[in-house]
Parts: structure tokens; sequence; C-alpha cells
């Protein structure tokens, strides 16, 4: 065979030396993406379950690296808060990982007592490289799952997520229908309030005209029940402004619930479903590289970017944990939105209900000063006349 190629044994051993090394180095090498990763080490004590809180990724056979895919709440890595997902593995406790297997790291650590030491490489990755055009597509395709009913996706073979359906998405329709029906009611009262004004100041000017005809009058008689009417008439017109100053703070708290609480909650709802379309885009993506490592794996076939150090992967994987980091704050934020919206919803409610008590009780008054008997009339003078138009409220 070598005469055949028409080279001696030592070319050939040259040859082969040098296709073993460049096989060496494309094993080792790392496509970074232009990303880049700074070294250190942690020290964790495990919990009560001998866990330190994080699942590893990669490894042996194919992929040159081990990192760290999800780091669990509640968990002594979450708390410590320097392992992140996408962070590379590199030795436990002094012992070098390197060209190991995802399983044999894991029992590496659960070997350990006590406090275990991981040495890592930091993933410096910018979240913004991670927001290509697959995941924008795949949070539309969220958003108008949304918005359809179980049979309906099943029927145009989308799948749902778990988070779909989410109660607090469906909150905006029910502020929509409240902001409706408050600002339907709000508008209603205006108009009413205004048409009484102007009818308050009509009154006046009958009250006005009716007293210079009273002044006027020689008998006493004639004079006395012009003058009566004449007062009567500008009671009903200080009756009209003593209600509509006690409406207007009123009409005031509602303008505050329709023009502040409402638009505040409607625009957290909604940066909270587009972080949670976004997280919900990463998970997605995720899952889709998982299943394309387990096809190459089962064919057993190498895959660029996992046999590259899958940086691409692991950049997601960090993606995927800030996203899931910023859902579950503006969760929390949005639920307590929440009950402030259904409390001031109920104030908004209480404020109704006491504009048409003071509207009643005030109309009340007003039928009675158009009694002709005189002594409402006079009963009702002291009334107004006696004290502010304000007092007490």
């Amino acid at each position: 065979m070598l005469s055949h190629l028409n080279i001696n044994r030592f070319e050939f051993e040259h040859l082969l030396r040098f296709y073993r090394s460049m096989d060496d180095r494309i094993f080792n090498f790392e496509d970074t993406m232009g990303m880049t990763v700074s070294s250190g080490s942690v020290t964790l004590e495990k919990d009560g379950s001998n866990l330190i809180g994080i699942s590893i990724g990669g490894g042996a056979k194919y992929c040159p690296c081990l990192y760290v895919v999800q780091v669990f709440d509640n968990t002594p890595a979450s708390r410590e808060g320097t392992l992140q997902s996408g962070d590379e593995i590199t030795g436990v406790n002094g012992v070098h990982v390197k060209g190991k297997s995802k399983q044999e790291v894991a029992q590496i650590i659960q070997k350990c007592e006590g406090n275990v030491t991981v040495q890592y490489n930091k993933l410096h990755a910018d979240p913004k490289q991670g927001k290509s055009l697959d995941i924008a597509l795949k949070k539309v395709k969220h958003r108008i799952v949304e918005n359809l009913s179980s049979s309906t996706a099943d029927a145009l073979g989308l799948s749902r997520a778990i988070l779909c359906n989410d109660s607090l998405v469906k909150k905006l329709e029910d502020l929509q229908r409240t902001e409706d029906i408050y600002r339907s009611l709000v508008e209603q009262t205006k108009r009413l309030l205004k048409a009484f004004y102007d009818l308050a100041l009509v009154y006046k000017k009958f009250g006005d005209v009716f007293c210079k005809i009273g002044v006027r009058e020689v008998q006493q008689s004639s004079n006395e029940a012009f003058n009566q009417f004449g007062e009567a008439h500008r009671l009903m017109e200080k009756y009209g402004i003593s209600m509509l100053k006690r409406l207007k703070p009123i009409l005031h708290d509602l303008g505050t619930y329709l023009n502040k609480a409402i638009p505040d909650t409607r625009l957290t709802i909604k940066r909270y479903a587009d972080v949670k379309f976004e997280y919900l885009s990463y998970c997605l993506k995720v899952k889709e590289m998982d299943d394309e490592e387990m096809q190459f794996s089962q064919l057993q076939e190498p895959l660029y970017r996992v046999e590259t150090g899958n940086y691409e992967y692991r950049l997601i994987l960090r993606c995927r944990q800030e996203a899931r980091s910023a859902f579950a704050k503006l969760r929390s934020d949005v639920m307590a939105c929440e009950g402030f919206v259904d409390n001031d919803d109920d104030d908004a409610l209480l404020d109704a209900e006491e504009a048409s008590e003071a509207t009643e009780t005030i109309l009340g008054d007003l039928v009675n000063l158009s009694d002709p008997d005189d002594d409402n009339v006079n009963a009702a003078s002291p009334l107004i006349g006696g004290q502010d138009l304000l007092g007490g409220f």
C-alpha cells in the first residue's frame, strides 16, 4: 500500500501524527460566537437532600465541556447566586472534570460531604444576542394561541404551553369591561350635573326676579308672597350648588380610578404578558434544541454546535433563566397591582353609591322646598342660611 502511495514509512508516520494532531485541534475547537468566559470558583453547602441545586448538561462523548443547564429555586446555588445557566463546570473539589460525562460529575458531587467547591468558567453573554427572529416568531405564536380555546388550538395543531390561558392576562378583558362601565357612568353623571347646574342658575334668576317684583308690590301680602317665593327659588339654587360641591370629590376619585389605576394596571399586565411570552419562547427553543441533539445522538452523528462547546444552546439557557426571573418578578407585581385595582374597584363602587345617596337626599330636600307649605320653607331656611354649605363634608 505504501508503494502504491509512493511514500516511505517515515513520511507515512509523519502524516499520521499530523492528522492526529489536527483531529485533536478540531475536537478542542470552541465556537464561542463572540462570547467570553472568565474563571472562578464557588463553595456551596449542600442542603438536607444532599443537593446543591443545579442540573448539568453536555459532557462526553459528544460535547467537550459540561455546563449548568438550570439553577433551581430555593437551593444553595440559587441563594448563593454565582452559578448561572450556561456557565461551564471545569472542576469539583479540585477534581478536573473535562472529558467526563454529566452522570460522572453528578456522582462526584453526590459523593462530596459537606461543602462542595465548584470551579467554573463564567459565560459572559449578551441576552440581546439570543433574541433572534425565531424567538420573535415564537412570541407571536404564543400570543395567538393565548386567545384560542383548547379545542381550536388542537384542531389547528398548535401546541399550548402550560402558562397559556393565564388568569392574569385574562384580567385585561375584565379591566376593559369595568373601565367601560365606570367611564359611561362618569360621563352620564357629568352631563346630568351640568344640566342640573344650569337649572340651578335658572332657579336663582327666577328667585331674583320674584324678589324684585315683591319689593315693588304695595300690598304687604303680595310683597311677602313674592319674597317668600323668590327665597324658595334661591334656596333651590343653594341646595343645587351644595350637591355639586359634595359630588365633585366623588367624581374626582372615580376619575383617578379610571385615568390612573386602570391604565397603570393594564400597562403592567401587558409588560407581564410580553415577558411571559418571551420566557415561553425560550422554553420552546430549548426543547427544540434538545430534540435535535437527541436525534443526532440516536443516529450517532456529530452536531457542530455541540462538538464546538454548545455555546448557542448555553446562550439560550442563559436567556431563558433571565426571562424566567423577569417573569416571576412581574407576576408578583401584577398580582399586587391586581389587588390594588380590586380595592379601588370597591372604593369606586362605594363612591358611586355615596353619590347616589347624596343626590337622592338633596333632591328630596328640593321637593320639600317646592311645597307651598310655609312650615317646610321656614324649616329649610335655617338649614342653609345658618351654616357653611360644605360644613361637615
